[in-house]
């Protein structure tokens, strides 16, 4: 059979010295041969690995040595005794030869773990070497760290005690109490060695610690037998999934838990996390950190062995989540030390006693070394006392410090006020539950410096082609902070952590990134603007902090007639102490509940661990029929660890069944390999009951589909660096290349811009020219960072404003200065006496042309300004840069009035780009057809010349605002569908989630983007829902959102979370319509209708995700369902119909009589039930039907829209019907709303605000209606109903 999940047993393995060289010390001893006590080479003397027993040898049950299978891997292995001459056979399963303790040999054929080193284990157990003792010695626990060459770890926990030595007649050894000799004794070490593939290092240990019980009053001749017996009740525990389940245990006399991983991305927590906080200060662990993170040679030294792999794990922990990249080893044996002369970055771990000896030869060798000396508390280099390593950036590096020194670490001071416990298990989950609060605060500590130091990365990431502008990001940083950055940059860890950020990752440094984001960050996400600091921003160098400015849009839904160009603002964040760090600390903690494990059979016989496994199962049964339906995570827990019993209990069939239930309580934890490993192992039998059972067929059709889409793509693509181009570019190679750059993203654009650079020329840019370009770009973005305006001039500028581009000294009508032209506006920064003069405001010009000012015998070039608010005429001697700034001064006011005629800021930011543009194409052209190139990029102007630009009245005054959900992406995506959701009284924007409305927009390919609509900010760039078009949204209640797919799929997305983590499964094609169910009674069960193309209609218990009823339709694709008066109404292409709640049909509407002959159908129906109404359109006819309800045989009205082509969507606002479509304006093809009167039935406005066809409508709160149309437009138009 394909792999079975491990358990927490990978291997148990017992290492000592060998019989005959104890009896050969022991003789010697006894004759006083012996002055001084040697060290003994250890080897390995037992090796117990699962299973122990398989099912085909339960027959030999009678002689009581039967063992059923347990948590195990694709081999079959059993335990063995051996001697270290045989290794070599017995690591290949041949024959062995062991002792079996009584002096006798025998033969056992044998298999162990193919990834368990025998050879270097005894090493790794006694690191310093066994010796023998005179006097009985405490037990001494250390922890191991395995890792193979595709680096995947194993974890050990390894126990030495000691036993006295004793021979009897020179038959063999026994250690227990009595002895025949009163002479001194010896005593030996044995080290027991747990192994699991998960790292439960304080939960094997106290494994281990109770096994000690058992051993130590035993005799030699039961120490095997009790030694497997334990390895064997350990191969039986499951491992807890990710989550807030934890599984607990009795191994008498302590009862032990396994602690479950926060989630899948991060591994189990069980160990101290606060043991580095102990050891060093907040700036020597910094300096380690960076260590880490820019890949040196680390070696920790102590003389505790135990320290060594915790501190290292803990280490690895605080990186999270960069993973260390290369050799691992925290614990070295003496004979090991040749290991730290590899000749790449490591962190390993020796004994105190060899600093010396590393520090002087081992450095001599080697690069410089990072030594820690974890008790001393003190990191130095192997050639320095001090540390050559560049700072953690200045922000983060405080932010951290102050976070630790706010740290409670010490138990004592947290239980002083308590009395004394006479419960061992109750003081154990008292301190356990203290330990976990603890290790939560650190992680998150850890966590938010990560994030500091790496916040920005995602701002020079290019997702379409995969690259990352690393000269860029370098050049955003603080100049202190740089030399950190370049060291980073360039390391493997990095690397790794930017092809997660590139495959978009939701793990938890995104969730702590997004959640930390200022409403500042928030606003300017919503504009691809070009780097440049704002007022805000540059008043940081002039002002106390008292007075730095900020700004949100209104708290409700806004009046955004004022202020659209609030929204315009730079990238870049300049400074970590903006961050509202607290935001990310409060993450409330999870309820944590355990499940306890039965108690173990005694016998370990066959049938008894079936029923072992079958109590199991009852329990889990049990727990999940006990937990309420909402509390979906923990149900997924138990579904989850009860389909990894009945997996190992040979129920595969019900163990797919476990897991298919995963879909409608958390997909984030379903085990897809196992599951593929499940089905490809299922026997005749079972495929032939796979037919019978139509949920899990659904689930191995769906999983063989998700395995072949995973086989096909490879989206872990590498990481590319922006590099300028070395050949000749065509037009698709330039708009690459200026994408990767990180110049504009827009590939309209960027066709003007490939335009420009190549007039009067062959259609390919060239590479200097390019290099030229692109310098120039960056030169003038740095010269903007280092402006110096007065104080007068950020009194005057609003505090998002940017100074874009800044002139040369020129004369003007008021006198000398420099012309600055920001987002908004033209002002004079005069000279001599520096002051500040406004110029004029971009919405405010009436007029702009070149003339010429007399100097002495010449003519000076001049731009003349003439604006509505002055009498006279501003005059400039621009000189040469008349033409630019003619071209540039006329774009942006172009710009500015398209952009209050559509109420859309992003005409605007456009206009601002391709100003920029042209300053950047005229600079590096430097030649007479350097402005008619530039003129190629004039976009808003000559589109004012070339056709009226005037918005209808209607439009206008109903028109409020305009948002575009595709400001991320290289072109416009189509609005398929919209759904706006209410907020919520009384919720704070501190906790999980807010209570502000949202606006949900499906885009193409199962992007959704969801906007607060409070300030229109985006709160996600994006929620991915498969990969398929979007059909229906529906708001279920405030805590969740169903989205209906093309893929056959009803995706849920948890309103809190922003994630989507529930899925159901049952549709058979294209889900196409959703509807929520009236409630009868109070606390009668909500349910949710959907329907899908093919005709069927699935009825949900919505707390559940059960299906209470599902029925099929005849019709020509169903397209929505919505309920009406205890009746369902269905459209269809072909009809429309009305349905009892059991399925049956109780009426049919076909299309109207004069529309049959007709390639037409339906495309959506209004219920108008307080008038007992249903209202029709149809896909290419411009008119609505209205039908009685009472007796719908033909419609008793018709209203024909005035040059319409077509209706997608109808909705009911107040006493008005909103119709969205396509027709035509001007003689061109838009899209158009009517607004109709329901009582007069006549069209009360025609509304043109989208240059594509409108595909969706929503209402909020009646209040305002949202609009988004198809991919040529691609926006969101959002009108105020009267």
């Amino acid at each position: 059979m394909a792999d079975i999940p491990s358990g927490l047993l990978e291997a148990c393995v017992v290492v000592g010295a060998a019989s005959d060289k104890l009896r050969e010390l022991h003789q010697s001893h006894q004759q006083g041969k012996i002055k001084e006590l040697p060290l003994l080479e250890a080897e390995v003397l037992q090796v117990h690995a699962p299973p122990f027993v398989t099912k085909e040898s339960a027959s030999s049950e009678t002689q009581g040595q039967g063992h059923a299978p347990a948590f195990r891997r694709v081999q079959g292995r059993r335990s063995f005794i051996k001697k270290k001459k045989e290794r070599a056979r017995t690591a290949n399963g041949e024959t062995a030869k062991g002792c079996d303790g009584g002096g006798g040999t025998t033969t056992e054929d044998i298999s162990v773990p193919k990834d368990l080193d025998l050879i270097a284990l005894p090493q790794l157990c006694f690191p310093g070497g066994l010796q023998i003792a005179s006097e009985q010695r405490e037990d001494s626990y250390h922890y191991l760290v395995f890792t193979d060459v595709f680096g995947n770890r194993t974890h050990a926990v390894v126990v030495q005690y000691y036993r006295p030595i004793q021979f009897f007649q020179d038959v063999g050894h026994q250690n227990g109490h009595r002895s025949s000799s009163k002479s001194s004794r010896l005593y030996t070490a044995y080290g027991i060695c747990v192994i699991s593939k998960y790292p439960y290092y304080n939960a094997l240990r106290d494994c281990l610690s109770c096994l000690l019980t058992q051993l130590k009053p035993s005799w030699m001749g039961d120490f095997e037998e009790r030694v497997k017996e334990f390895s064997a009740k350990l191969a039986l525990v499951p491992i807890p999934p990710p989550g807030q389940l934890h599984v607990v245990f009795n191994l008498r006399p302590l009862q032990i838990g396994l602690p479950s991983r926060e989630d899948k991305d991060r591994p189990a927590v069980d160990l101290d996390l606060h043991l580095p906080f102990l050891c060093f200060r907040p700036r020597q662990l910094l300096q380690i950190i960076t260590s880490l993170l820019t890949e040196q040679r680390v070696v920790l030294f102590s003389c505790d062995w135990a320290r060594l792999t915790l501190l290292a794990e803990s280490l690895m922990l605080f990186i999270h989540p960069l993973v260390w990249q290369h050799p691992f080893v925290p614990v070295l044996s003496r004979q090991m030390l040749d290991f730290l002369m590899a000749p790449t970055a490591y962190l390993m771990g020796c004994h105190l006693h060899h600093y010396e000896e590393v520090a002087a030869e081992v450095a001599a060798e080697t690069d410089d070394l990072i030594l820690v000396n974890i008790d001393d508390g003190t990191v130095s280099s192997s050639w320095s006392d001090g540390v050559d390593l560049p700072d953690v950036p200045l922000a983060a590096r405080e932010c951290f410090i102050t976070r630790v020194e706010g740290l409670q670490v010490h138990y004592d001071l947290e239980v002083c006020h308590l009395g004394a416990s006479t419960d061992v298990n109750e003081l154990r989950a008292q301190r356990k539950q203290w330990q976990r609060k603890l290790n939560t605060h650190i992680q998150n500590i850890t966590l938010e410096l990560i994030v500091n130091i790496f916040r920005e990365v995602h701002d020079h990431l290019n997702y379409e082609h995969r690259v990352f502008n690393s000269e860029e990001f370098l050049r955003s940083r603080e100049p202190a902070d740089q030399p950190f950055y370049k060291k980073v940059l360039d390391t493997h860890t990095f690397h790794s952590f930017l092809r997660d950020r590139l495959n978009r990752k939701m793990d938890a440094f995104t969730s702590m990134e997004l959640s930390t984001r200022t409403e500042a960050y928030r606003l300017r996400s919503m504009t691809e603007s070009p780097r440049r600091p704002t007022m805000q921003e540059l008043a940081r160098k002039y002002t106390s902090p008292e007075s730095r400015l900020s700004k949100r849009l209104g708290a409700s839904l806004p009046n955004l007639e004022e202020g659209v160009g609030s929204l315009v603002g730079p990238l870049r964040q300049t400074s970590f102490k903006k961050i509202q760090v607290d935001s990310g600390m409060k993450s409330p903690q999870r309820p944590v509940r355990s499940f306890k494990l039965p108690e173990f059979p005694p016998p370990l016989a066959y049938h008894y661990v079936q029923n072992y496994y079958q109590e199991m199962i009852t329990l889990l049964g049990k727990a999940i029929s006990g937990a309420a339906s909402e509390d979906s995570s923990l149900l997924a827990r138990y579904h989850y660890l009860r389909g990894f019993v009945n997996t190992v209990a040979g129920k595969r069939l019900d163990a797919l069944e476990d897991f298919q239930n995963l879909y409608k309580t958390d997909t984030d934890i379903f085990p897809g390999e196992l599951v593929n490993a499940l089905v490809d192992s299922l026997q005749e039998g079972e495929r032939a009951q796979v037919d019978r059972r139509p949920e899990i067929k659904r689930l191995i059709s769906r999983v063989k589909r998700d395995h072949e889409r995973e086989r096909a793509c490879h989206d872990d693509e590498g990481v590319k660096r922006f590099q300028l181009p070395k050949k000749h570019m065509q037009l698709e190679d330039f708009v690459r290349h200026v994408q990767e750059s990180g110049i504009v993203k827009d590939q309209g654009t960027i066709h003007r811009l490939f335009e420009a650079l190549t007039v009067g020329q062959q259609k390919q840019v060239d590479p200097e020219i390019f290099r030229v370009f692109y310098t120039f770009w960056k030169e003038t973005e740095a010269e903007a960072q280092e402006v110096a305006l007065p104080a007068s001039a950020l009194e005057h500028l609003e505090a998002n404003e940017c100074v874009f581009k800044l002139s040369s000294s020129v004369k003007t009508s008021h006198g000398v200065g420099k012309i600055a032209m920001t987002q908004r506006r033209l002002f004079l920064l005069t000279e001599g006496r520096p002051g500040y003069m406004e110029v004029t405001k971009f919405r405010d010009i009436e007029e702009v042309k070149i003339s010429s000012a007399p100097f002495l015998l010449l003519r000076i070039p001049s731009l003349k300004i003439k604006t509505t608010l002055r009498k006279e005429t501003f005059e400039v001697n621009l000189k040469s840069e008349v033409d630019l700034w003619h071209l540039m001064v006329k774009e942006m006011w172009a710009g500015r009035k398209m952009a209050d005629d559509h109420k859309d800021p992003q005409y605007m930011q456009q206009a601002l780009t391709n100003a920029l543009l042209m300053d950047a194409v005229v600079g590096c052209l430097q030649s007479q057809k350097a402005i008619f190139a530039a003129t190629k990029l004039a976009h808003f102007d000559r589109m004012k010349l070339e056709v009226p630009m005037m918005v209808p009245k209607t439009t206008s005054e109903t028109l409020k605002h305009k948002i575009n959900p595709s400001l991320d992406l290289t072109s416009p995506q189509a609005v398929d569908v919209l759904l706006y959701t209410p907020g919520q009284l009384g919720v704070s924007s501190d906790s999980e989630g807010d209570g502000n409305p949202k606006l949900w927009c499906a885009l193409s390919d199962g992007k959704v983007v969801v906007f607060d609509a409070a300030s229109w900010s985006m709160q996600e760039n994006q929620v991915q829902v498969g990969t398929s078009r979007v059909n229906c949204m529906l708001g279920v209640d405030r805590q969740q959102v169903w989205i209906g797919s093309q893929d056959s799929v009803i995706y849920i997305i948890s309103t809190r979370s922003m994630s989507c983590n529930k899925q159901l499964t049952d549709h058979r094609s294209e889900v196409t319509g959703l509807s929520l169910g009236e409630r009868c009674e109070k606390y009668s069960p909500k349910v949710a209708y959907s329907c899908s193309a093919e005709g069927t209609v699935i009825v949900w218990d919505v707390s559940t995700l059960q299906v209470r009823k599902q029925f099929r339709l005849a019709c020509d694709r169903l397209q929505s369902v919505q309920l009406c008066n205890g009746t369902l109404w269905c459209c269809a292409r072909d009809c429309i119909m009305e349905v009892w709640k059991n399925g049956t049909l109780h009426r049919k509407i076909s299309l109207p009589e004069q529309l049959r002959g007709s390639p037409t159908a339906f495309s959506s129906l209004l219920l108008y039930h307080e008038r007992e109404q249903l209202w029709t359109a149809c896909i290419d006819v411009g008119e609505l039907c209205v039908w009685h309800l009472r007796e719908p045989t033909k419609p008793f009205q018709r209203i024909q829209l005035p040059d319409c082509a077509g209706v997608t969507c109808l909705i009911k606002v107040k006493n008005q019907i909103w119709v969205g479509g396509q027709g035509w304006s001007s003689g061109k093809s838009r899209g158009k709303i009517y607004v109709v009167d329901t009582q007069r039935h006549t069209v009360e406005k025609e509304l043109v605000a989208h240059t594509d066809c409108v595909q969706a409508l929503c209402s909020a709160e009646d209040r305002y209606v949202l609009s988004g149309a198809a991919h040529e437009d691609g926006k969101i138009a959002i009108w105020k109903v009267e």
